[in-house]
């Protein structure tokens, strides 16, 4: 008996992580990437294993989500992650203010935190403001963004599925009766144009999802919302530092590697395939970077670059709810063998693909349950590999 075949639009977070559920849960599995794994989103986050903390207070269901998801890939995929840990920091009386909601919030989440004394917490980071009034000390941490899609990708190789990168679906293809049944392929190398075939389509596209089904005259409820960060020449602290207050620009500093990313801000653009770092933002970044490590304001400039959330729901900018949705489209749009994912962040990636393997699963028919969870990644270095060789 054949294996089922799916198609995933998109090789970043969540598509090479859906590849490795689906591969395990016996599917056979191709995906398609415009570019080069993590080419998109994934390629330009500021690296937060999300311990929850910064979104406990006004939207419980994501912070619940990354507390599970950060231990879960603790265990799975250790060799890409820092677990270094996070620090929120009050600098004045509305931070203050916020800590009491903050504590509730986090043991209501079951978010692990303890308070510091302010020297303590520069005993610890002696580069963070001195003028600190308290501090609590929370689960974060850090990935290596590349890093981590490599391993789902590895792995999901490694288990028969296949990846073809530097190709770009043109659009959906349909029966005329109601369902996809393929895609539309243009190899950017070559520049020959194709069709393929599978019995499910996941549009994993992130912040293109609307332009994917787009092609078939429907849509998704996502935000496309950038935001823009500022990497120093400097690794000023060992662990992330958080503003002790509701999330807004510039409010976080991260270490990765040698250096430190500030970020993000949020605003909307036109065009998703062209989005400009704008100065005032990175600007803006030095000046907030700086109230949390006053030696960024002098420190040397790495690089500046941007990224654009996927935000799903109502609301603005940072109104809008962090969590992610996996639509079946026979269900929203009548037009069967498509699923779209979108949403959430790096650190739920493979909630995001367990949530979509099961749509697909319960679509097909087919009873294969998630073990994602209990399985150990392979090295990202197992992507690069042929199929017969293996990295130990």
């Amino acid at each position: 008996m054949s294996k089922p075949h799916a198609i995933i639009i998109g090789a970043g977070f969540t598509g090479t992580a859906t590849a490795h559920d689906l591969a395990l849960r016996g599917f056979d599995v191709t995906v398609i990437e415009r570019g080069d794994i993590c080419h998109g989103t994934s390629g330009r986050t500021h690296g937060l294993l999300h311990s929850g903390g910064r979104y406990a207070v006004k939207d419980q269901e994501s912070a619940i989500e990354c507390i599970t998801e950060n231990t879960i890939l603790r265990r799975i995929v250790p060799q890409v992650i820092e677990p270094n840990g996070g620090l929120f920091i009050a600098l004045d009386e509305s931070d203050l203010a916020y800590a009491e909601q903050f504590i509730e919030s986090c043991e209501e989440c079951h978010i692990p935190l303890e308070e510091i004394k302010p020297q303590e917490a520069l005993r610890r980071e002696p580069h963070i403001n001195p003028r600190v009034l308290t501090a609590f000390m929370i689960p974060d941490g850090t990935f290596d963004p590349l890093r981590l899609a490599l391993a789902f990708a590895g792995t999901a190789k490694r288990n028969g599925a296949k990846f073809r990168t530097y190709t770009e679906v043109k659009k959906l293809i349909t029966d005329g009766k109601g369902n996809i049944t393929g895609v539309n392929l243009l190899d950017l190398k070559s520049g020959k144009s194709a069709e393929l075939y599978a019995d499910i389509v996941v549009n994993a596209t992130g912040a293109w999802a609307g332009e994917i089904v787009e092609t078939v005259g429907v849509n998704v409820p996502v935000k496309p919302t950038p935001g823009v960060m500022v990497a120093f020449e400097q690794r000023f602290v060992q662990r992330t530092v958080n503003r002790l207050n509701k999330p807004g620009d510039g409010d976080i500093v991260l270490p990765q590697r040698r250096m430190v990313v500030v970020g993000t801000t949020s605003f909307e653009v036109d065009s998703l395939d062209y989005v400009p770092v704008l100065e005032d933002h990175v600007k803006l970044m030095i000046e907030r970077g700086a109230q949390l490590i006053p030696a960024i304001a002098g420190a040397k400039i790495r690089g500046k670059y941007m990224a654009t959330r996927p935000l799903i729901g109502g609301g603005e900018g940072r109104s809008v709810a962090r969590t992610f949705k996996c639509y079946d489209h026979k269900e929203m749009h009548n037009l069967d063998g498509l699923v779209t994912i979108t949403g959430g962040k790096a650190t739920t990636l493979r909630a995001m693909a367990e949530k979509t393997a099961d749509v697909v699963c319960t679509k097909l028919g087919i009873n294969a349950p998630c073990v994602t969870a209990e399985t150990p990644l392979l090295s990202y270095r197992q992507y690069y590999l042929q199929p017969n060789e293996d990295f130990s």
